[in-house]
């Protein structure tokens, strides 16, 4: 009894708060980006390198960014920064890490942004940056990652075992199962 009285009062409350609420991401505003279409220094593939554009909103209502799509997997977006706001008047700093391992020579990158946006479905961060590759030696994508896998621990392996590893079986130990 004492518990369907606290569930009925936690539903109450949900709806309550529910009602109540307004939904500000159906409210546009305008958003400002410090220095976008940027043009970054070369870097060594390999490299990381953090990324930060400033966001400000520049309208009257709450800024809601609601999703995040980068042009490419070797761009990261920050820890907890699925899904933000930024008051009217008031800036927020966006970051993301570029893992330079996964291209090589020049390459453009977008970052789509999604929110309520005044005129627009959505907004576009762009930079470039040139790749060069270690003149003594280049490596492929696969040794990059290897090195990369090492350097963490190798947990992985440690666990699972190493891939080139595991063994081998028969035709024999194939027919054995199907019967």
């Amino acid at each position: 009894m004492k518990y369907s009285y606290i569930n009925f009062l936690f539903v109450l409350s949900v709806m309550v708060l529910m009602i109540s609420c307004k939904d500000i991401s159906k409210e546009k505003t305008s958003m400002e980006v410090q220095d976008n279409n940027r043009h970054y220094y070369p870097v060594l593939a390999g490299q990381l390198k953090d990324i930060s554009f400033t966001l400000k909103n520049t309208g009257k209502n709450p800024l809601v960014i609601t999703d995040i799509i980068t042009s490419c997997g070797c761009l990261n977006v920050e820890e907890g920064f699925g899904m933000f706001t930024i008051p009217p008047g008031k800036e927020r700093i966006l970051t993301l890490t570029y893992n330079s391992a996964k291209n090589i020579g020049y390459v453009k990158h977008f970052i789509t942004l999604y929110g309520n946006f005044e005129n627009e479905l959505f907004k576009e961060l762009v930079f470039d940056i040139n790749v060069v590759p270690n003149a003594l030696y280049t490596k492929d994508y696969e040794e990059m990652y290897s090195e990369e896998v090492k350097a963490s621990g190798g947990i992985k392996e440690f666990v699972d075992g190493d891939e080139s590893s595991k063994g081998y079986y028969l035709d024999e130990d194939l027919n054995k199962g199907i019967q």
